[in-house]
């Protein structure tokens, strides 16, 4: 094969790879899959995925903390739920933890109540609706004992 030729592949794999980018960050496993999956050749792949690293389209480390900021602000998830889509999603786990160490504890819990005094505006009174409630915050991802004390800080708010 010509460097010509070697060189026009790379030039469409970056083609579909900035289609790819252009409505969201994407991680490096994504990009990989992508491009495979559209029917570029295996060496390519990964000359493409180094050429759009080396020019920082391509950061898994941005893209764990941006999308661990997104979840918890814009959809309200959890620290367990936003790990386990990270992971699915190829990002190394040294990334992950990085960008799930950027939170703090307190603020949890605060998400996790605003969840609920969202969701439940009146604290469940019975064990059906408790269940629930706390069924809702471990689905968006919250620690158990964390979905406990928003549970009961909801709870509590009603007796004040």
């Amino acid at each position: 094969m010509t460097a010509g030729a070697a060189e026009d592949r790379l030039q469409d794999a970056l083609d579909r790879a900035y289609r790819y980018l252009v409505p969201r960050e994407r991680s490096e496993h994504e990009m990989r899959s992508h491009l495979e999956r559209v029917g570029v050749e295996a060496d390519t792949v990964e000359d493409a995925v180094r050429a759009l690293t080396e020019l920082e389209y391509l950061d898994d480390a941005r893209f764990a903390a941006h999308f661990a900021h997104d979840k918890r602000e814009l959809e309200q998830w959890g620290t367990e739920r936003i790990e386990r889509r990270l992971t699915a999603l190829g990002v190394d786990r040294d990334h992950v933890r990085s960008a799930l160490a950027d939170h703090d504890a307190g603020t949890e819990l605060d998400r996790a109540l605003e969840l609920l005094r969202r969701r439940f505006p009146v604290p469940p009174g019975d064990r059906r609706s408790r269940d629930r409630a706390l069924g809702a915050l471990l689905r968006k991802g919250y620690e158990p004992d964390v979905a406990l004390e928003a549970l009961a800080a909801h709870a509590g708010a009603e007796d004040r």
